[in-house]
């Protein structure tokens, strides 16, 4: 059953490519803003910033595959999600957070919008089609056991045979879904008005640009500064699967006085397209593309429930920290995807080399994270992990944490889609694949002078933003020179910092040979368990070829960094699997001081962002394994070190172009 619900899903989502619903004119006459790059380099702020947490990715009942999984949730009610109230999942049962959000944006898919739960509604002209009229009875609420879910997908099954023998074109009238399309987009903008309290709750108007290819996915989340002037249709795969294209649209936008930026995620599952080395045709990058890619796209999603994409052991193989909730298969399939191209940190790497090349650096972007929920919230902690695809995944047999009790499923399973069927020593059967490689993750974070539209809007643009794998840590990275070594301990270091010194998400130009030196800071999660390390990353080309390092910097407990391997000692933190207790004596609250790079070289290109790790923890499969009175599965990790990311810093060699705008 599992498998037949992602089918359905990608059979319908591939359809939809032929549909001329919801189009957007790629001839458009509006005008392109030419625009010159935004800003890199920052001014001090007039009042320090502060830490604000959010999820920028997030579907309702409005995006078609969350419909499938059984999700009704509207983006109201997503938004009371993100202030603490109740959210019913697909499942029958309520979820709550333990404490609101900053910011949150409904992200539905742009494409067939709001055309599923219009054909679930009996006696609308959808509902009625001969193509849809099988979907109208999926608005049913009730508590869902595994028998009702498999006769509710019955439902799907002369949907699918339907589809086979009919025309698409003659059955489904364009312009009704396209009024459905409209209808539920302009809702999405009004609820994002209904629950924006500036100062106290941020909302932004937003949606899923849904691209692919045959290898992977090429999706980004599009997020407006301002509900004001937003374009009356999102621009979607329907009218072009050329991200390309999307920038041009959203270049027209900002002609309006629409700021509008695009975030990727899933480059794990992009089959190595998000992070290529050439232009959509297969052509070399210029410097041209390049720019257009960074105005359009500074930040990227590098953790969320199906997976991390800062890195993959095989890309960074002294770093022992890499192998951080990897999910690593294509999208939609559980076939085994590459790690080339897929992930962050050898994106800036590559970044790097193609500027040393003349060709700008099209991946100079920060990072965020966020969830991808498609039942309208995530939990973020271990311990409140629900998955993210409703009925498919909402209960703990569906995650593969107790053994199937349904035969008919093991059958379904077997017969393929992103499932698979897992056998333990004692002969008990797990859903197996992609559902149980997906991750608690993850948040947003940004450093902004207030919680509102414009200011946490405009830390994204700036890329002074971080990610966390779900808990609440806050981090800062600092380069500047002749800092003074006591500036951790000054109590206005950070107002001395944003003075002196680049904030992440900037550039840093050479000042001579002299060597940069970094103020680095991090704050402990209270909810969450204690910071164990600090580290730099460090990723630097010369004479075309690139290289990394991971640097440890700051160790908890009193520990001092080995100059030897640059590591911190263990600090003996551990997790006791059975009952998921954790060490109350080791860790630290905070972590801060200065560092400086003991192999920098002037004459080389190099970035530079900070990660934080906390002590081990269980992960939530060792949650729901205990919570059942289960053993913890063997070929799944049973702990975990729960992180942090900032944007980085870039230094560039004396000589080189900074670029600069009026903003």
């Amino acid at each position: 059953m599992i498998a037949f619900f992602l089918r359905v899903t990608a059979l319908c989502m591939a359809l939809a490519t032929l549909a001329a619903c919801s189009k957007v004119s790629l001839d458009d006459s509006s005008p392109i803003q030419k625009l010159k790059p935004f800003p890199t380099r920052h001014a001090a702020p007039s009042t320090d910033r502060s830490a604000w947490f959010g999820d920028l990715h997030v579907h309702t009942g409005y995006s078609l595959d969350a419909f499938a999984f059984g999700t009704m949730a509207t983006p109201d009610d997503a938004y009371r999600y993100a202030l603490g109230g109740k959210l019913r999942h697909p499942v029958g049962y309520d979820m709550r957070l333990t404490r609101p959000l900053d910011f949150y944006a409904v992200t539905d898919h742009a494409s067939l919008l709001g055309v599923g739960k219009e054909a679930g509604t009996p006696g609308t002209r959808l509902s009625d089609s001969f193509l849809l009229n099988n979907l109208k009875d999926l608005n049913r609420q009730e508590n869902l056991t595994d028998e009702s879910v498999r006769e509710r997908s019955e439902l799907f099954r002369p949907f699918i045979r339907k589809l086979f023998i009919a025309d698409f074109f003659n059955l489904l009238d364009d312009e009704e879904m396209d009024s459905v399309s409209v209808s539920a987009w302009q809702d999405t903008i009004a609820a994002a008005d209904r629950f924006y309290r500036p100062g106290e709750f941020t909302t932004f108007a937003g949606y899923e640009y849904s691209s692919s290819n045959r290898v992977g996915s090429l999706h980004r989340n599009v997020i407006f500064r301002s509900t004001m002037g937003v374009a009356d249709t999102p621009f979607s795969r329907l009218d072009s699967e050329n991200p390309e294209d999307l920038w041009d649209w959203m270049e027209r936008q900002r002609g309006t006085g629409s700021d509008v930026l695009a975030i990727p995620h899933n480059s794990n599952g992009s089959g190595g397209q998000m992070f290529q080395l050439t232009d959509w045709a297969g052509d070399p990058m210029s410097d041209d593309y390049s720019i257009k890619r960074l105005r359009n796209e500074p930040l990227v999603e590098i953790t969320q429930i199906k997976g991390t994409s800062e890195t993959h052991p095989q890309l960074s193989t002294r770093d022992e920290w890499a192998n951080f909730e990897i999910s690593p298969f294509r999208a939609g399939t559980v076939e085994p995807t590459g790690p080339e191209g897929n992930y962050a940190r050898e994106a800036l790497r590559n970044g790097i080399a193609l500027d040393a090349s003349g060709q700008g650096n099209p991946y100079r972007f920060g990072f965020i994270g966020s969830s991808d929920t498609h039942v309208g919230g995530a939990g973020f902690r271990e311990d409140q992990h629900k998955s993210k695809a409703g009925l498919i995944d909402g209960t703990p047999m569906r995650r593969g944490i107790t053994p199937i009790n349904d035969p008919d499923l093991i059958e379904t399973i077997a017969n393929g889609g992103e499932t698979t069927i897992y056998t333990d020593d004692k002969g008990q059967k797990f859903v197996d694949g992609k559902i149980p490689t997906w991750s608690a993750s993850g948040l947003a974070g940004v450093w902004a002078e207030k919680n509102t539209r414009e200011s946490i809007f405009d830390a994204m643009r700036r890329k002074e933003t971080f990610a966390t794998s779900g808990p609440r840590i806050r981090l800062r990275i600092f380069a500047g020179y002749d800092l003074p070594s006591t500036l951790p301990d000054q109590v206005d270091a950070i107002s001395l910092a944003y003075k002196l010194a680049s904030p992440m998400g900037s550039d840093l130009v050479a000042k001579g040979d002299k060597p940069p030196s970094f103020f680095l800071w991090a704050v402990q999660d209270m909810e969450s368990a204690p910071l164990q390390r600090m580290q730099v990353i460090k990723g630097w080309e010369k004479n075309g070829v690139t290289q990394e390092r991971v640097f440890d910097v700051s160790c908890a407990d009193g520990l001092s960094v080995n100059p030897a391997t640059n590591r911190c000692p263990d600090n003996g933190a551990s997790v006791n699997v059975e009952d998921c207790s954790i060490s109350a004596d080791h860790g630290a609250a905070e972590l801060k001081g200065m560092w400086s790079d003991p192999e920098f070289d002037p004459q080389a290109r190099a970035f530079y962002y900070l990660r934080v790790l906390e002590n081990p923890t269980c992960r939530w499969s060792t949650w729901q394994a205990n919570e059942a009175g289960l053993a913890p599965r063997s070929d799944l990790a049973k702990t975990l070190q729960e992180r942090a990311w900032s944007s980085p810093i870039w230094y560039l060699p004396e000589g080189e172009n900074v670029v600069l705008s009026e903003n």
